[in-house]
């Protein structure tokens, strides 16, 4: 009998957690959500995706109230009057419909973060003070006197704190931006959170501003660049640039390729200058001229002939060569 009924709980449990997985997930905000002090009021919200008939509202794990809805409503309000400290936690929500009656999830947890002024705010220090430049590192110091709860750096736009840290045994904590740049300005301050487990902080301190400013230009770059926001030099054209290098880049493959050429035509003349080169043409006659005396003079006389279509006829009668004699006129040389 018991493990038929132990059988029984267990399949139950698995057709609950199947169903709560088929329903959407609900959604929980505070109205305000930021700001609130004890003693205000404050709205927490269930947006459910279906209708519903039930809406419970958690407060930090535990089931702190429900409201039947109907089913035209999408979302359901609970009213927290005078907020006390214990009220600083966090809050779920839970939805469920009757056919069939099935369950949702929880939501997302929201944290009521509650500003208790009975504790003094924290003091704050920032080092350097003053002519900051982009890649300094910057440190920001608050100290929560004899409080050793987690501080908070809070930067003024933003809605949560940008950092936070343990502070060391005399209640300082040490916040270090590292390479600073024009977004780092602003204005910064710190508070601290009080309460073992609940969200009860103390009152923003007094607030330090830090400005960051452009590095000075090295010597010769001008003052004012211009537009394109390049200071190599008061004309610096990008496109100018682009297409020097190109131009430059033909000149050099120009200067390449008559290389090669002048380097190919040398090495042909060397080749056909060459004693075992064959002659250009079958045509080619080589003359010499036997050696003489420095005044020994040898002449030979070769006439010019003009190419043609027709061949000459037979009864055209070739011209003797003339033939210039060596003279000497007897002097050594």
């Amino acid at each position: 009998m018991a493990p038929m009924a132990l059988a029984l709980i267990l399949g139950w449990c698995l057709v609950a957690a199947s169903r709560t997985q088929h329903l959407p997930q609900p959604s929980l905000s505070l109205h305000p959500s930021q700001g609130v002090s004890l003693g205000d009021n404050v709205t927490l919200r269930c947006h459910v995706p279906l209708p519903a008939a039930r809406v419970r509202l958690y407060k930090d794990g535990c089931l702190s109230s429900e409201k039947n809805v109907d089913k035209v409503q999408d979302t359901a309000e609970f009213f927290l009057v005078d907020i006390k400290q214990e009220d600083a936690v966090k809050y779920w929500c839970q939805y469920q419909i009757l056919e069939p009656l099935w369950t949702s999830n929880m939501s997302d947890p929201v944290e009521l973060r509650v500003t208790d002024h009975s504790y003094p705010p924290p003091d704050i220090s920032l080092s350097p003070d003053e002519c900051v430049k982009v890649g300094m590192n910057v440190t920001i110091q608050c100290q929560n006197q004899k409080y050793e709860g987690i501080v908070f750096l809070h930067k003024d736009g933003h809605s949560a704190p940008v950092q936070h840290q343990e502070p060391d045994g005399g209640g300082t904590a040490t916040f270090t931006l590292f390479a600073v740049t024009p977004a780092d300005s602003g204005t910064y301050r710190c508070s601290y959170r009080v309460g073992g487990c609940w969200f009860l902080f103390s009152p923003l301190g007094n607030n330090v501003t830090l400005e960051v400013t452009m590095t000075h230009a090295p010597p010769g770059t001008p003052k004012h660049p211009d537009l394109t926001g390049d200071t190599r030099g008061p004309h610096w054209n990008p496109v100018t640039a682009v297409a020097g290098g190109c131009a430059a880049a033909i000149v050099f493959i120009l200067l390449l390729v008559v290389s090669f050429l002048l380097f190919a035509r040398r090495q042909q003349i060397q080749r056909d200058e060459s004693p075992g080169a064959s002659p250009r043409s079958p045509n080619a006659v080589q003359f010499q001229v036997p050696p003489g005396d420095c005044e020994g003079l040898t002449y030979a006389e070769l006439r010019p002939v003009t190419p043609g279509t027709c061949n000459p006829g037979p009864s055209a009668v070739p011209e003797p060569p003339i033939i210039y004699a060596e003279v000497g006129t007897g002097r050594p040389c």
